[in-house]
């Protein structure tokens, strides 16, 4: 798995002149939005915009193939004790240890295909929209077997790798969490943003200082996506050859 530090990901892309560091208004969140796609079309990463019908609202949408557990089933997080995920992250083995770390970009379909020696395969749906609310990006997934069935919460929390888990268990409310789409009005899993403006104000207040241009939305995710198996290419950094 790449986690690319939040440091690496303010380059050439947004001025923070009218941006605030205490959050991100939509207008900002927009133009963030039009840069990562222009270098997910570089880099056929398989980020789009989905718009809403008779709307002006819309979202990024990308698509991703997970190897998971060798049955139907995965086994819930609970079934672990804290001692036993504490053995585990050290000995870097637990349930989501055959879930597989890197991903490879699908040059045929631009879905995202993670390889593993697992047979089963989950599909992830991820979707990035801006909260009004909280002023901040907000990620919101489903995920499914190949053949159709939806994961449940306890399903979900058992493919988050140990190293998250132990962490993100202890501030539930923080967390992964059932929520109604706020513009499908579909149940989709998201990651609460009520922290999202702890971690981003010294990112963005570094960024203004040394004067450099920021990715709200980029430097954001770098941080977020790997928590559930959504990882930021290093290429996002870089400028195109």
């Amino acid at each position: 798995m790449w986690l690319l530090p939040l440091s690496q990901m303010t380059v050439r892309l947004l001025p923070l002149s009218q941006m605030s560091c205490s959050g991100l208004e939509e207008d900002d969140f927009r133009r963030c939005c039009r840069l990562l796609l222009q270098r997910s079309e570089q880099l056929r990463d398989g980020w789009s915009w989905e718009g809403v019908q008779g709307s002006e609202e819309g979202y990024l949408r990308k698509t991703a193939l997970r190897s998971g557990s060798g049955s139907d089933s995965v086994p819930p997080a609970s079934s672990h004790s804290r001692e036993e995920e504490e053995e585990e992250e050290e000995s870097g083995l637990g349930a989501s240890g055959d879930i597989a770390e890197d991903e490879e970009d699908d040059e045929d379909d631009g879905v995202c295909v993670a390889s593993g020696g697992s047979s089963q395969v989950l599909q992830y749906e991820y979707h990035i929209l801006h909260s009004c609310s909280y002023a901040t990006p907000v990620l919101y997934f489903r995920a499914s077997t190949q053949g159709g069935r939806s994961l449940s919460l306890e399903e979900v929390w058992s493919s988050v790798h140990p190293n998250f888990r132990l962490r993100l268990q202890s501030s539930p409310l923080n967390t992964i969490t059932l929520q109604e789409h706020p513009l499908l009005g579909q149940p989709f899993f998201m990651l609460h943003p009520c922290r999202t403006e702890e971690f981003m104000r010294p990112v963005l207040q570094a960024a203004r200082e040394q004067r450099r241009p920021v990715n709200y939305v980029l430097s954001w995710l770098s941080a977020v996506g790997p928590v559930v198996g959504l990882d930021v290419p290093l290429e996002y950094c870089t400028e195109p050859g």
